[in-house]
């Protein structure tokens, strides 16, 4: 169940109502906006979901605030609804990165089918950057030197060829290297070899 909401930026409050209402008879939960620039005013980098984006709007059209989007490397799916003009400038868009575009009048559930889509791509998404973060930050916490051995560890050295190499006892290498697995949370250096691959 995707708990992620999708955001509805479209200038005809009849058409935003109908489309929280099918999204909530699906079980999806919607946030509206009557214009591309309350969304902007409102987007922030954490922001989870989709936006389901009108192409032409009052004021900002839905290609601009794409663009503004693009511009500040937003991860959220766009699916634009289009007019049957705009149907070029909306292949342009999925160019551009864009995940649909959907020509008015819509099929109602071929929309809330994408946008499900579209939910569950963003959710996959954002468990992928944890996951590197995660990997990233335990990293973060190593010593200098409890990364030189895990670089040796990582190139299939033994302890003794470590501690020779670096000029230390073998009982310090091996303390390190429980340090770093510790705080890699890992118990072989091959888990530690297939996790830094998640956080390459």
């Amino acid at each position: 169940m995707n708990h992620a909401p999708a955001h509805l930026v479209d200038d005809d409050e009849a058409i935003r109502d109908a489309l929280a209402w099918l999204l909530k008879s699906r079980g999806l939960h919607s946030i509206s906006y009557p214009s591309a620039e309350d969304f902007l005013e409102r987007w922030t980098p954490e922001m989870a979901g989709c936006i389901v984006l009108d192409m032409r709007m009052g004021g900002m059209t839905g290609l601009d605030c794409f663009d503004r989007l693009c511009e500040r490397h937003s991860t959220l799916p766009v699916i634009f609804l289009t007019g049957h003009g705009d149907v070029p400038m909306a292949v342009g868009a999925l160019k551009k990165g864009a995940f649909d575009f959907f020509e008015k009048p819509v099929n109602d559930n071929d929309l809330a089918d994408r946008i499900e889509q579209a939910l569950t791509l963003n959710a996959q998404q954002r468990e992928a950057t944890a996951a590197v973060d995660s990997v990233r930050s335990r990293v973060a916490r190593l010593t200098t030197r409890e990364r030189q051995i895990m670089e040796l560890i990582l190139a299939g050295k033994f302890n003794k060829v470590i501690a020779d190499e670096l000029n230390i006892s073998m009982r310090t290498v091996e303390v390190h290297r429980a340090n770093i697995f510790d705080k890699m949370q890992v118990k072989t250096a091959v888990e530690l070899a297939n996790l830094l691959k998640t956080g390459a």
